[in-house]
């Protein structure tokens, strides 16, 4: 059998490239129409339990902040800024723990402000707050900023003073007391004045806070009569 050459031999060539082409063209389409291949989408957009995940970390966070909220609320006194007896009693151990375990020292100053009572009693208990708010302000310019002053309630305030001997801190108790009985208000038109007296214990390697509170407390009271004497 004669080879085809010339023309002849390349359209016979062209028939047969041709013929493989659609041939093969034609089963590719075949293939797609027999076995479709789904698009497969993002499991995030498909997961129904995202967006449940979601909320459920925005309210965990919402609840967070407010638990935060509420603590600091009530740790301190709303009135005078300052830690109220819990907050005040929390610092105070763990201040105790410090200086437990590095050797520290410290006192502890217990301040009852004199004749507020009589304040409220005659020109109100908004007399009175200001009074609390003077005498805070007063208190705060005679602390460093790293002691501690808290209401332990009522008329009451504490002090947590870092590293002061025992002379120091009855000096310094002394001039809490000047500085509050220096104080003047005018309610009504009258001239009001307060005091205060100051009750001091040591903190050292050995204290415990309940006792500290209970010397100071003490010491407090015997210095209240005594300023009742001298007046």
């Amino acid at each position: 059998m004669k080879k085809k050459t010339g023309v002849a031999a390349t359209r016979t060539a062209k028939r047969r490239k041709g013929g493989r082409a659609v041939g093969k063209a034609a089963t590719r389409r075949e293939g797609r129409a027999k076995s479709p291949a789904p698009r497969s989408r993002p499991a995030a957009a498909t997961d129904p339990a995202r967006p449940v995940i979601r909320r459920l970390r925005a309210q965990l966070a919402r609840a967070q902040a407010r638990i935060k909220e509420l603590e600091a609320a009530a740790d301190n006194d709303f009135l005078l800024e300052i830690p109220n007896r819990r907050g005040f009693e929390r610092e105070l151990h763990r201040s105790i723990a410090y200086i437990h375990r590095y050797q520290g020292s410290g006192a502890l100053i217990l301040l009852d402000v004199d004749r507020l009572k009589p304040i409220n009693d005659e020109f109100g208990h908004a007399a009175g707050d200001q009074v609390l708010k003077a005498v805070v302000t007063a208190l705060l310019r005679h602390v460093r900023a790293s002691d501690l002053i808290g209401r332990l309630g009522g008329d009451e305030f504490a002090l947590l003073l870092w590293n002061l001997s025992e002379t120091d801190a009855h000096a310094k108790a002394a001039s809490l007391e000047q500085a509050v009985d220096r104080l003047s208000f005018v309610f009504r038109g009258r001239i009001a004045k307060a005091g205060a007296s100051a009750g001091v214990a040591m903190l050292g390697p050995h204290t415990q806070a309940g006792l500290a509170l209970e010397q100071a407390d003490r010491a407090m009271y015997v210095r209240k009569a005594q300023r009742r004497h001298e007046t």
